[in-house]
């Protein structure tokens, strides 16, 4: 995989971050996004594939961006698909930080030393290539704003931003909110986007641990025989908790 073309997790930060203060919104469900992220653009560059609500690798082969090849390496050691929700709800410590500072090194934001209450140093990213930011934000707008099918990206792009919980950060108050019902509505446009943004509001409600039942049946005698299928992987979507903004700190 060429560099030349932005990642998910590296588009999904950048619209998470605020132009103006320089600080990420929702952070913690933000970290979850990003494994996602990876999930898809691991799907798009042909090296994964869903396998019902797990995912399976199906190429092993390198990407070429180091970021995304340790976390095939690790699909791949799993040696069996692994549940979407256990794989995003897993720890990733620093996977954020991770991205900020290649963003900075690619010169596409500008990291902003400062402290918290006078004694805690903290940085803040500015974003230099406003332009990269607008285009990304286009897209979305334009897919909302047009009711046209989205490309994949784009599609699995707006599917994480609303699992994250961006939609009140990108169209905030009262006027944004038939865009942020659209935005949850492309969800449906990429099936693998689909299947982990659903993961990841699962996470954010605490079903990572328990896995999905099959529903009972009345009036079934005990005894051998068929059992009852499962019900589908994915239920209606569910607005995640809304956090305050918070700051992205340095480790």
């Amino acid at each position: 995989m060429g560099r030349s073309r932005r990642t998910l997790p590296e588009e999904l930060l950048l619209l998470a971050l605020d132009p103006t203060t320089g600080t990420t919104a929702q952070p913690q469900s933000l970290d979850l996004g990003l494994a996602g992220a990876q999930l898809v653009e691991l799907a798009l560059a042909g090296r994964i594939a869903p396998d019902g609500d797990r995912i399976a690798v199906v190429v092993p082969r390198p990407t070429g961006d180091p970021t995304l090849d340790c976390a095939l390496e690790l699909l791949r050691r799993r040696g069996a698909p692994v549940r979407a929700v256990h794989w995003i709800g897993g720890p990733r410590l620093g996977l954020r930080q991770t991205y900020l500072s290649h963003l900075e090194r690619c010169g596409m934001v500008a990291a902003v030393p400062g402290q918290m209450c006078g004694v805690l140093p903290t940085t803040r990213y500015q974003a230099t290539e406003t332009a990269i930011s607008r285009e990304i934000r286009g897209r979305l707008d334009s897919a909302i704003r047009t009711g046209v099918p989205p490309d994949p990206r784009t599609a699995a792009l707006a599917a994480l931003a609303h699992a994250v919980g961006l939609g009140k950060h990108l169209y905030p108050g009262n006027e944004g909110r038939s865009s942020r019902s659209r935005l949850r509505d492309l969800i449906r446009h990429d099936p693998m986007g689909g299947l982990v943004a659903h993961a990841v509001m699962d996470v954010q409600n605490g079903a990572a641990a328990q896995p999905r039942r099959a529903p009972a049946v009345t009036g079934r005698p005990p005894g051998p025989g068929p059992r009852p299928a499962a019900e589908p992987a994915h239920g209606v979507p569910m607005q995640p908790r809304h956090g305050s903004m918070a700051r992205a700190v340095a480790h």
